[in-house]
């Protein structure tokens, strides 16, 4: 049983082609990279909704540009 995965596997080794090889990014990275864009959207909108409250310009300011950052790279991911 050994000796004929051992086979198997000498047989097909040059038959396959892994991500590294093509350049290829694992799916997995491209999720984590969307999940990140989309929480830096939602907090930024939070921080904004925040400080609108709180009439706070200067907070409202940095949540607009957390949320547009997120927004931007969203949009990137979505074009890649």
């Amino acid at each position: 049983m050994i000796r004929e995965v051992r086979t198997f596997m000498e047989d097909s080794k040059d038959k396959y082609v892994t991500q590294d090889e093509t350049g290829e990014v694992p799916a997995i990275d491209e999720v984590e990279g969307r999940v990140e864009a989309e929480m830096k959207r939602i907090e930024g909108a939070a921080r904004e909704a925040v400080a609108q409250g709180t009439q706070n310009p200067e907070r409202e300011r940095e949540g607009r540009e957390l949320r547009e950052e997120g927004e931007r790279e969203l949009e990137e991911q979505r074009e890649s």
